[in-house]
């Protein structure tokens, strides 16, 4: 979909369409909720983290800035 440029602006969430669609973090609480604990792991409830816990996950900020883990082969 084409938009006209002095058309309202596109949503970046939706994929660039210009009506947010059902699972827009912008129209889905659940979706919203979901997407700011991945930028944000302190925003993610005591009842989510105590299921994270019991499955075995911790879940927080990525401490690795580049590529953890990986060596170089020659």
């Amino acid at each position: 979909m084409f938009a006209n440029p002095s058309a309202r602006t596109a949503c970046e969430h939706c994929g660039g369409v210009l009506r947010h669609e059902k699972w827009c973090i912008t129209c889905d609480a659940v979706v919203h909720y979901a997407y700011s604990v991945v930028l944000e792991p302190e925003n993610l409830t005591f009842c989510d983290r105590l299921i994270l816990h019991a499955l075995g996950v911790s879940w927080g900020k990525n401490c690795c800035a580049g590529a953890c883990g990986q060596t170089e082969k020659a």
